[in-house]
């Protein structure tokens, strides 16, 4: 049996949106410095262990017996102090200006209320259209069992109602709760935001293409907790709008 390539993926999601693509970049750029401290690291412990262990000390040398008797290096101390301050740096730049940037308020074009239940997801649009006025309208959005799962439908993936966004403009998520804590992922869109009882939280959207993007419940929630799949449809703004006209 040939199992599809996706189910062996241990890599990101390929990206939708600008936050997601900074993500990805900021964790190949950190992954630069993590590599270089690891090789860093093994190289340093393994010539301790070569000098102190497998090597007869000092062998005779009195460089090495004087190097023994050394208790302070002004030098070295700087060395090991500004190199670790330079890398944190170098991180923290890039990783405040993504978070900033996706706590970035703006007029948005869409506002959809997302509300967690046991164990099903509620979605609420309002958004002004130019022809209709202000649209107001919702809908519930359920597992697809997998008997009932059409050809080609991926497992604890496929919800009977897809939630259909416009690309190309900006969006605004607002995440609730009902009963218990819920968490909205989107991996894709590098969203992951907690739906909380009697609390509204909000996360910024931004489609850069069109497609089908699959999130679940990320937050433990009951028995039916691995149940919750979400289903998000990136549209051109025209097919957008005959959606919503026809819902």
């Amino acid at each position: 049996m040939v199992l599809p390539v996706y189910l062996f993926d241990v890599t990101f999601q390929d990206p939708c949106t600008p936050v997601m693509e900074g993500i990805i970049d900021l964790h190949t750029y950190i992954m630069f410095y993590l590599v270089g401290i690891v090789v860093f690291v093994f190289v340093a412990v393994g010539l301790t262990l070569q000098e102190f262990y497998y090597n007869t000390p000092y062998r005779g040398r009195p460089e090495r017996m004087a190097a023994a008797r050394v208790v302070h290096s002004t030098w070295l101390e700087l060395v090991w102090t500004l190199t670790p301050l330079l890398v944190l740096v170098s991180i923290a730049v890039p990783s405040f200006a993504l978070l900033y940037s996706m706590e970035e308020k703006f007029d948005v074009a869409l506002t959809l209320k997302v509300v967690g239940h046991q164990w099903y997801w509620e979605y609420q649009y309002a958004f002004t259209d130019a022809v209709h006025g202000d649209v107001y309208f919702g809908f519930d959005s359920y597992m697809i069992p997998e008997g009932d799962l059409p050809t080609g439908g991926l497992r604890l993936l496929e919800t009977d109602t897809t939630v259909v966004l416009p690309v190309y403009h900006r969006l605004r998520v607002l995440t609730t709760s009902n009963d218990v804590i819920h968490s909205w992922a989107l991996p894709a869109a590098g969203v992951k935001m907690d739906a909380i009882p009697g609390r509204l939280n909000q996360v910024n959207l931004y489609f850069n293409r069109p497609g089908l993007f699959y999130g679940q419940c990320s937050e433990l929630c009951g028995v039916n907790h691995g149940f919750m799949p979400i289903a998000v449809k990136a549209l051109e703004v025209s097919r957008f709008r005959e959606w919503a006209h026809n819902v």
